[in-house]
């Protein structure tokens, strides 16, 4: 699988936050969160929600909207925003690799 995109994991990362603060994100307060756009939010939430990294938990009234949004939570926030590795962890590696 590709690795996932800076958007996805600012995406990711803002939802991890704020789910850790006890709540559920919409779309928007993600976009906001991640400094993103409403279109690439739109799309990357598709995304990240198809391929499993995020979960609708339910949907919340909103002011800007007659339909309810829906809420996402992330689905194993420990593992999913995790930074990619370094080159000197490269180095490291493929140093022990060649002993």
């Amino acid at each position: 699988m590709r690795p996932l995109s800076d958007v996805a994991r600012a995406i990711l990362r803002t939802a991890c936050e704020l789910s850790a603060a006890g709540r559920r994100v919409t779309l928007a307060e993600m976009a906001a969160g991640a400094c993103v756009g409403q279109q690439a939010a739109r799309q990357t939430v598709s995304n990240l929600k198809r391929h499993g990294h995020l979960q609708i938990v339910g949907q919340r009234r909103v002011s800007y909207r007659n339909r309810p949004v829906a809420e996402y939570a992330p689905a194993e926030p420990a593992t999913l925003v995790a930074e990619p590795a370094s080159w000197s962890d490269l180095g490291r590696c493929l140093s022990s690799w060649t002993r």
